[in-house]
């Protein structure tokens, strides 16, 4: 099947910031991005609302920290155990269509050393070039699926890696044009590579 690749290109000069030489920065990594997104409606020709889901993971990854984790999971409106319960992500949301949109979001990363990153994202696309951007956050509270009595109706997840460092993003969005052209296009791969660090 004949795809339409939206290569990202935007976001590269960003994200070199976070792979410097440990002079230039105080902390930083570079991860090759693998995964799925999911997206209700389905992103068509027409421009509007919509919400999206992405599960994925990250390898591959360098840093200038010898301690730093290579590879790790990331989620967008997934669910999740934490503490024991199950919790809910919440879905970006975003507007626009396969040729131009804009969305935000709630990412969380789950790390192979058991750290965890919390991130707040925005994505612009435009005329086929995607750039992803964020900031680390403390903290998200997520609300709890189906809690039994006594139970907390609310988790929170903590950032324990990569505290106040920035985000910057590259990836490959490939969507089939006849779903563009038609009902929409609901699932898609997604690739690149996401840097992350904090500039002295």
């Amino acid at each position: 099947m004949r795809k339409l690749a939206f290569l990202v290109t935007a976001a590269v000069a960003g994200f070199l910031l976070f792979v410097a030489p440990p002079a230039a920065a105080q902390s930083g990594g570079l991860c090759q991005l693998n995964g799925t997104a999911n997206i209700t409606p389905g992103l068509s020709n027409t421009s509007g609302n919509f919400t999206f889901t992405f599960s994925g993971a990250l390898s591959g990854c360098q840093s200038n920290d010898s301690t730093a984790p290579t590879q790790g999971a990331v989620g967008i409106g997934q669910t999740i155990v934490v503490n024991g319960l199950v919790a809910q992500e919440p879905a970006a949301t975003g507007s626009g269509s396969c040729a131009n949109s804009d969305g935000s979001g709630i990412a969380i990363v789950s790390w192979a050393d058991g750290t965890t990153t919390v991130v707040s994202f925005t994505t612009q696309a435009v005329t086929g070039a995607v750039n992803l951007s964020g900031s680390v956050m403390d903290s998200v509270t997520l609300p709890v699926v189906n809690p039994q009595p006594g139970q907390p109706t609310t988790v929170t997840v903590t950032t324990t890696r990569y505290a106040g460092d920035q985000v910057q993003g590259a990836v490959s969005f490939q969507a089939d044009p006849t779903q563009c052209a038609g009902s929409g296009v609901t699932s898609a791969a997604v690739s690149g590579a996401v840097g992350v660090g904090r500039a002295q």
